[in-house]
């Protein structure tokens, strides 16, 4: 089968002429280029705005295996890595192209099955998939998607905006798609990954072969005006309290005992004598949303995500001070404040750093 047949049987039929043109579409697959119109609101944003554009890889062995990943998960989360970089921002993700470099072994049924999970999590978030490329691959299998998104001009959430006095929050749980990779990487003692999916763990599992980027978490804290600054958890949470840490120049101060947990993720360490400490810090692809809000507002923010049904968890704070971050074991939370108050920064003689550790290509 020669590449044009190849990519027509990938593409082909996913998604109709007439959804395209809802989504501004003007020219997809089959032309040299996209062409996209700027002009429409199916973003639901008629005033000015800005673009957003956002880019993931996912190789073969650095990312996934056929242990821990089927073909549709593959292409699911290529896609969903890029949409959670959107919702970070507070935007609306709409047109994605996609990369794909095939090494000998993946035949063409193979590789439409990834597309199957690219264009099952595109119909979830209504993206439109326009175009891409195709190449030979001398080994590893790549998927490279580039997104757009757009958002309100001058709203987009930004790392760099945290204040002293900030409340830090999460929008949901952390640590469970590193304790589903643990689990699929055989430390359940499964003969396969797919026996999982009916098991007591399989929303570990899910969380990460099917990761749910916060696209409308995002949306409501770009619309509230108090979030005042905004990560993904892709990489770790602590690595990515560095980054806002670093970004905003002060010092976030996180608290064990609030940090979420999900059941099934205390119930696995303990099973196999793991502290789910090391998934919630550093793990990462969770793809929840890391953020700051302003104190007065905390409470505020919180009752609009409960109103629309999403979770929220305040898990600390940020005060002035060299860029870093620091966590007050669990242990520590029922002493006496005062009993370790020490230049009005609370509980500083039982604070821990947290290094700068996370997910990195570089280190080996």
């Amino acid at each position: 089968m020669d590449e044009f047949k190849a990519i027509s049987l990938w593409t082909s039929d996913r998604q109709s002429p007439e959804w395209q043109k809802k989504r501004g579409v003007r020219l997809g697959l089959g032309d040299d280029a996209a062409s996209i119109s700027a002009a429409n609101e199916v973003d639901g944003i008629s005033g000015p705005k800005n673009m957003l554009l956002a880019m993931d890889t996912m190789v073969e062995t650095i990312h996934f295996n056929d242990v821990t990943m089927t073909d549709e998960d593959v292409g699911y989360k290529a896609l969903a890595a890029n949409v959670s970089d959107i919702a970070a921002m507070g935007g609306v993700p709409l047109h994605a192209l996609v990369s794909v470099s095939v090494p000998p072994a993946y035949g063409p049924e193979r590789i439409a099955r990834i597309y199957d999970g690219l264009y099952n999590c595109a119909s979830r978030y209504g993206i439109a998939i326009v175009g891409g490329d195709t190449t030979a691959s001398p080994d590893k299998l790549v998927v490279a998607v580039t997104l757009t998104g757009s958002v309100e001009a001058g709203a987009e959430l930004r790392r760099d905006g945290a204040k002293p006095g900030d409340r830090l929050f999460l929008t949901g749980p952390v640590g469970m798609s590193a304790a589903g990779l643990h689990l699929l990487g055989d430390g359940g003692g499964y003969t396969s990954a797919n026996q999982l999916l009916s098991d007591e763990y399989r929303n570990l599992v899910l969380a990460h072969r099917r990761p749910a980027p916060s696209v409308t978490a995002g949306r409501l804290l770009m619309a509230s005006g108090v979030c005042t600054s905004l990560n993904d958890v892709s990489d770790g949470l602590a690595s990515e309290a560095w980054e806002l840490a670093e970004a905003s120049g002060l010092r976030l101060v996180l608290e064990e005992d609030r940090l979420p947990k999900s059941g099934s993720l205390a119930s696995y360490g303990g099973r196999i004598g793991y502290s789910p400490l090391d998934w919630m810090l550093y793990g990462g692809e969770d793809y929840v949303l890391l953020g700051t809000v302003q104190e007065a507002s905390a409470e505020k923010l919180a009752s609009l995500f409960r109103e629309n049904g999403l979770p929220f968890y305040v898990i600390g704070t940020t005060e002035s001070g060299e860029p870093g971050v620091e966590m007050i074991p669990a242990e520590a939370a029922g002493i006496g404040k005062d009993s370790v108050m020490r230049d009005g920064n609370g509980y500083r003689e039982q604070r821990r750093t947290l290094h700068k550790k996370g997910y990195n290509h570089f280190e080996r």
